[in-house]
């Protein structure tokens, strides 16, 4: 049986991990820890094969950059030094697509990082720092998953299932985004977990996303249809030179299909099939309700 430790108490990922490995009783204890405080430092990691870090700081004063790299650099390396120090033989790291300091293209495996912001920068030099102490016998883990979602999950997905159901017309645009659903990014970890693997991964479903046909599937989990067209097109391609918040919407941005780990690895992610949930049905999932 594998024995894992998870932190952050009510992180969405760590929690729908844990929920998604009960359906393996007889493979996987998952327990988890605060890190709000101090008491972490006392808890023994003795008897763990796994540490999954999940908690950081997302979202506070950009200013505030001592907080950013105190929590996402330093207690993240602290952690996995005692991790290393009491016999745990991986850590996992979530870090995040925001290293690559862009809203926009393709990465690739030659797309150097270069985060802009003060939390993406607190995550790239922790995965440096956690690299420095990974060893034959403590593997380290990094993953950079692109948008996550799924029933409950925060973010860019709650805003455009609003926009799905609030506009009477909505934009078809032809564009491609990486995303992936909880529940294969969960089985992503899994096998993670089984395998001990580090490196540095970019887990997302088998296909890209068009923003247009997500909206459509949205608004048609809840019964409703959404009219699309061509005629705004114009004003969108213009907005995409001038808001950060519309390239996230309709820009094209993509882990490059082929990515599937660390130069090296030992696991061939592109011939093991972690999409358990396929996309019209993972939205269907999302949203909680039968198809219509």
């Amino acid at each position: 049986m594998k024995k894992i430790l998870i932190t952050g108490v009510n992180s969405y990922i760590g929690t729908s991990f844990k929920k998604w490995v009960s359906q393996y009783p007889d493979k996987y204890s998952v327990d988890f820890v605060s890190i709000r405080d101090d008491h972490w430092r006392k808890k023994s990691f003795s008897g763990y094969d796994a540490i999954f870090h999940t908690a950081a700081i997302v979202h506070v004063n950009e200013n505030d950059t001592g907080k950013y790299f105190k929590v996402n650099r330093d207690l993240t390396v602290d952690l996995a030094k005692k991790a290393k120090k009491e016999g745990v033989k991986q850590f996992i790291f979530l870090s995040t697509m925001g290293v690559y300091g862009t809203e926009i293209g393709s990465i690739t495996k030659d797309t150097k990082p270069i985060p802009k912001t003060t939390y993406a920068q607190s995550k790239y030099e922790a995965e440096q720092l956690l690299i420095e102490i990974s060893s034959s016998d403590f593997n380290v883990a990094i993953l950079r998953p692109p948008i996550v979602y799924g029933r409950g999950c925060p973010g860019n997905y709650v805003r455009l299932a609003k926009l799905a159901i609030s506009l009477p017309i909505f934009p078809d645009i032809e564009n491609e985004r990486s995303m992936i659903y909880i529940d294969n990014l969960s089985e992503f970890i899994r096998i993670i977990i089984d395998n001990s693997q580090g490196g540095i991964y970019f887990p997302q479903n088998k296909n890209y996303v068009n923003t247009t046909e997500l909206v459509r599937l949205i608004a048609k989990a809840r019964g409703k249809e959404v009219k699309t067209s061509k005629v705004f097109n114009w004003a969108v391609a213009i907005g995409l030179k001038l808001s950060g918040t519309l390239r996230k919407v309709f820009g094209s941005f993509v882990y490059d299909i082929e990515i599937s780990g660390s130069p090296g690895a030992e696991i061939n992610f592109k011939k093991i099939d972690y999409e358990v949930v396929a996309f019209e049905e993972s939205i269907i999932r999302t949203e909680g309700r039968e198809q219509m």
